[in-house]
C-alpha cells in the first residue's frame, strides 16, 4: 500500500510538473531575516567567489545550490526579488506591488489576513496539484487547522515553516562546571575571597512548610521515581537565606549545600550539582535564585575575576532575543502564555481561549524577575544595554545561565569555552501549573516551548500568477515538492552532494527519533565548522539556501550538535518520553490545557480589520518580539511595576482588559477558536 501511494504521489508531481512550460520564471521575494539568508549569494558571503563542498564556486547573485537543484528538478527559474527584510518588513515593503512577484515572505498572521483579503491564492483550491501538502496535512491535524485561514471554506493561503515538530525548542542552560565546583563534594565549601550578597528582595514562590513530591528519571535514566522536597526538614532556602540577612558567598553555599542534604535526604549525596544539572534534576525557581546568589558572590572561585552575571541573553541590544527572559519567567513561575505559537495565547481547561498579557499572574512573574534583578541576579547588558556585550560573556567566564536553543549555543564548548568548562542544557524547573487537574495547581515541569508551525510561511501572490497558469502551477510544484519525502531532505540537507552516499548511491543513514535519516558528508561537515563554526542553521540558510522555510528536519543540526549539548538534549528527550516532562500536543487533547495554541486563528476580514485597530496588542504593539521592537514584560524585569497604569500586577492586567481593549481582542479571537473547533469537528 505504502508502495502504491508513493507510485500516486510521484506520478501526480509529475503531471504538475509538466502542467507548467519548461523554464517558467517564478519571482521570488522570499528569504530569512537578512540579505545573507535568501536564495541567492549575497556580496559579502559569496566575496570574489565562494567555493562550496559540491566542488561548485558561487558569485554573487548566484542561485544557492538548493535552489540550483530545484530548478533542474522542477524545470522552473527562479528571480530572486528578496529585499533581505524580516518576514513582516519583507511583507510590508511587496504588499503594495503584489503583481511584480510571484511568491513572498510573510508572517502567518498577516498572510491569512491578506489572503482573505483576496490578495493571495487559496492553496486548499489546489489540493489536486499538491498531493504531498495534502498527506502531510492530513498526517499532522493540528497543523491543518493551524493554517486554516477561514473555517467556512477551509481556505488556506500559506505554506508553513516547521523549524523542526513535535519536540521540545528552547532549554534553560548553565555553566555546569560552575555548579559543580559550588555544591559538590565532602564538608564545607571553603575559598580564599568572595562578595557579599546584596540585600535581598526576591521572597519565596515555594512553599515554606509541608512536603512537594516531584516525579523524576532516576539517575541511570532508565525509570521514574518519586522525589520529595520536605520543607519541614529544611526549611525554604529562600525564606532562610532572606532571614538570615547579610552573608558572603562563602556562607550563602555552605546554606544551600545544606538545605539540599536537608530537604532531598540525602539523595543527591554529595553530588549536589545534580539537582540542577543531572538527569535526576528537580529544581526550582527559588533554589535556582539561591544558586544565583552563590554565583554572583563567588566570581573569584568561578572565573577569577571580582564580577561574573547571572541570568543573561544571548544579545542584549536585540528585543529578539531579550523576550527570551519572559520565556524562562514563564517556565520558572508556571504561567503560560509566554511562549505561545500566537501572541500570548494558551487554551485552557475550560477550552475557551485564554490571553496571558490580561492575567495577573504573568506580571507577578515579570515582578519576581525584577526583584532578582534588584539582586544583581540579571546581567547587566540585559538591564543597561550600554554594558558590555553579552554575546562575549560565555567566552569570557562572565555569565552563568540563558534560556536559548541546545545546538547553537553548546557549540560554544568547542569554540568559546576552555578545557574543563562546561555549558550545557538543564531539565526545566519545576513550578506549580493550573492544568485544571487540582484547583491548587499541580507541581510539575512542563515546557511551553514545543516546535510546531512557526510564525512565518510562504504564499503565492494572486496578482502575480492569476494572468499566467504556468506560473501558478510552477509555485503550487514547488510547495508541493518540498512536503515529499526527498523534498524535506533538500530543504533541510541541501543536495545530494551535501550527504554522505554509500557505492550504490543510496545515502548513509542513521536513526533519528525513530527515523532513518540521511548522514552528512565529511566535507559538509568540515565545512559548516569552517564558514559558520559548527552553526548547522546559519551554515544551511548562508551557503546551502535551506531551511529558509518549508519544513526543517533536526537531523542535520542534531549530526552538528557539540557532544555536551547532546548529552543535555538526552536527558530532557528522556524525561519527555517517560512523561515526567509534560507539554503542548500537537492536537485537540482531552484535556484542552494541553492543546497547543493555533499559530494562526480563522479571523474575518472585517474582525481583521476591527482587531488591528488594538494597536497596543498588535504584533507591532507594547509586546512586541521583533528585533527592533518593545516589550512591556521586558521593561518590567527591568524597571519594575513602575509604566503608567502598570504600577501592580493587578493594575496592569487591567489595563490591558479595558483600556487596551483586551476583552474585545480576546472576545474575536475566542470566537474564531470556536469556529476552528466546530470545523475540526466536521472533518
Amino acid at each position: 500500500m505504502k508502495k502504491l501511494l508513493s507510485i500516486l504521489l510521484a506520478c501526480a508531481m509529475l503531471l504538475s510538473c509538466a502542467a507548467m512550460a519548461e523554464g517558467t520564471v517564478l519571482r521570488m521575494a522570499t528569504g530569512y531575516n537578512s540579505t545573507k539568508t535568501g536564495i541567492a549569494f549575497d556580496a559579502e558571503t559569496a566575496g570574489s567567489g565562494v567555493t562550496l563542498a559540491d566542488g561548485n564556486t558561487y558569485n554573487t547573485g548566484d542561485l544557492k545550490p538548493t535552489w540550483v537543484e530545484l530548478e533542474n528538478i522542477l524545470g522552473v527559474k527562479f528571480e530572486d526579488k528578496y529585499q533581505g527584510n524580516n518576514s513582516s518588513k519583507e511583507f510590508e515593503f511587496w504588499k503594495d506591488r503584489l503583481n511584480e512577484i510571484d511568491m513572498i515572505s510573510g508572517t502567518a498572521a498577516t498572510l491569512s489576513e491578506y489572503g482573505e483579503a483576496g490578495s493571495l491564492v487559496n492553496l486548499a483550491e489546489h489540493m489536486d496539484k499538491l498531493p504531498n501538502f495534502q498527506a502531510y496535512l492530513d498526517a499532522n491535524p493540528i497543523v491543518r487547522l493551524s493554517i486554516t485561514g477561514n473555517t467556512s471554506t477551509g481556505a488556506i493561503y500559506f505554506s508553513p515553516y516547521f523549524d523542526g515538530v513535535n519536540d521540545i525548542e528552547r532549554m534553560p542552560l548553565m555553566r555546569v562546571d560552575w555548579v559543580q565546583k559550588l555544591l559538590d563534594g565532602e564538608g564545607e565549601f571553603a575559598a580564599d575571597a568572595c562578595n557579599d550578597l546584596a540585600a535581598a528582595v526576591y521572597e519565596p514562590y515555594m512553599p515554606t512548610s509541608g512536603t512537594v513530591e516531584i516525579e523524576t528519571v532516576t539517575a541511570d535514566g532508565t525509570a521514574t521515581e518519586i522525589v520529595t522536597k520536605n520543607y519541614d526538614a529544611a526549611g525554604n532556602i529562600v525564606a532562610a537565606m532572606n532571614e538570615k540577612g547579610a552573608m558572603n558567598g562563602v556562607e550563602a553555599v555552605n546554606m544551600l549545600r545544606a538545605y539540599i542534604d536537608a530537604a532531598y535526604d540525602g539523595y543527591y549525596g554529595t553530588e549536589r550539582s545534580k539537582l540542577f544539572v543531572g538527569q535526576n534534576a528537580a529544581w526550582d525557581a527559588d533554589e535556582m535564585v539561591a544558586l544565583l546568589r552563590c554565583v554572583v558572590a563567588n566570581p573569584q572561585t568561578l572565573n577569577g575575576t571580582d564580577s561574573v552575571q547571572g541570568l543573561f541573553t544571548r544579545e542584549e541590544a536585540n528585543n529578539q532575543r531579550r523576550v527570551d527572559m519572559i520565556r524562562l519567567a514563564g517556565h520558572l513561575f508556571g504561567v503560560r502564555g509566554m511562549e505561545s505559537r500566537q501572541d500570548y495565547l494558551y487554551v485552557g481547561a475550560d477550552n475557551e481561549l485564554h490571553d496571558a498579557r490580561q492575567e495577573t499572574a504573568a506580571y507577578e512573574a515579570m515582578a519576581r524577575m525584577n526583584a532578582m534583578a534588584q539582586e544583581g541576579l540579571i546581567s547587566k547588558a540585559f538591564l543597561d544595554s550600554s554594558e558590555e556585550n553579552s554575546g562575549t560573556y560565555l567566552e569570557n567566564d562572565l555569565g552563568f545561565m540563558s534560556y536559548d536553543y541546545n545546538q547553537t549555543q553548546t557549540i560554544m564548548n568547542a569554540t568559546k569555552l576552555q578545557e574543563g568548562e562546561k555549558y550545557m542544557a538543564v531539565m526545566p524547573p519545576v513550578a506549580r501549573w493550573f492544568d485544571g487537574t487540582d484547583e491548587n495547581g499541580v507541581y510539575m515541569r512542563f515546557t511551553e516551548s514545543w516546535r510546531s508551525v512557526k510564525t512565518d510561511g510562504w504564499a503565492i501572490s494572486k496578482a502575480g500568477v492569476e494572468s499566467d497558469p504556468a506560473k501558478l502551477d510552477a509555485a503550487l510544484s514547488l510547495i508541493d515538492y518540498a512536503y515529499s519525502e526527498k523534498g524535506q531532505i533538500l530543504m533541510s540537507y541541501g543536495p545530494d552532494a551535501f550527504i554522505k552516499t554509500k557505492d550504490d548511491g543510496s545515502y548513509e543513514t542513521f536513526v533519528f527519533n525513530g527515523k532513518e535519516m540521511p548522514v552528512i558528508a565529511d566535507a559538509t561537515y568540515a565545512e559548516l565548522w569552517e564558514k559558520a563554526n559548527g552553526n548547522y542553521t546559519n551554515y544551511a540558510r548562508m551557503y546551502l539556501g535551506s531551511t529558509l522555510s518549508f519544513v526543517k528536519s533536526q537531523a542535520f543540526e542534531y549530526q552538528c550538535t557539540h557532544e555536551v549539548g547532546k548529552e543535555g538534549a538526552g536527558y530532557i528527550s528522556n524525561a519527555i518520553a517517560l512523561g515526567t516532562i509534560k507539554h503542548p500536543e500537537l492536537a485537540i487533547t482531552e484535556n484542552p490545557w494541553y492543546t497547543s495554541v493555533p499559530t494562526v486563528l480563522p479571523n474575518t476580514k472585517v474582525e481583521n480589520d476591527e482587531l488591528n485597530t488594538y494597536t497596543e496588542l498588535t504584533a507591532k504593539g507594547k509586546y512586541n518580539l521583533g528585533k527592533d521592537g518593545e516589550n512591556v514584560f521586558v521593561d518590567i524585569i527591568v524597571k519594575g511595576m513602575t509604566l503608567d497604569g502598570m504600577t501592580s500586577p493587578e493594575e496592569a492586567a487591567q489595563t490591558v482588559d479595558t483600556a487596551w481593549f483586551g476583552f474585545d481582542y480576546l472576545l474575536l479571537k475566542g470566537d474564531a477558536w470556536t469556529r476552528l473547533l466546530s470545523y475540526y469537528e466536521s472533518l
